[in-house]
């Protein structure tokens, strides 16, 4: 049987923060993963890109992506942004990884119940996070993207 995916896995990185966004792209590329990256700078441009013009979600019931999400956007909470995503019936099997500096208890656990798979806490210990990366990278990679009737 062949698992391979004919949708390589996108990375859609959800980052307000340049030097952050500049930073976490190089360890991701240091990490051998050699995907798309889609750099979004604002809530707002997030849902446009994985929700699209009709505001469905359809527009990423193809796609096969692994979203990397910053908490503290400049137009609204990535918390609203996760619960959207995980309640969408096209993009709630993305993996989510929270990128965020906040390590409040209350948060991480309210992100792992909206179903993030991964919180990572700002500054990141980059092995760790490379190492999340490639787990899910691999994850996506075997992935079944489902065929739209």
């Amino acid at each position: 049987m062949n698992c391979t995916n004919a949708n390589p896995v996108t990375i859609v990185m959800i980052e307000d923060d340049e030097g952050h966004a500049r930073l976490i792209e190089r360890n991701i590329r240091r990490a051998g993963v050699t995907n798309d990256i889609v750099a979004i700078a604002s809530g707002n441009e997030a849902f446009e890109y994985l929700l699209g013009e009709d505001k469905t979600g359809a527009v990423s019931a193809k796609r096969a992506l692994l979203i990397l999400l910053d908490l503290n956007l400049p137009d609204m909470s990535g918390v609203d942004i996760l619960q959207k995503i995980k309640t969408n019936p096209h993009l709630k099997r993305s993996p989510v990884v929270v990128l965020t500096t906040t390590d409040d208890e209350r948060e991480i656990q309210r992100c792992y119940d909206l179903g993030a798979n991964v919180y990572i806490t700002k500054p990141v210990n980059y092995e760790s996070f490379a190492n999340a990366i490639r787990q899910l990278g691999l994850f996506v990679a075997v992935m079944q993207v489902p065929v739209a009737e």
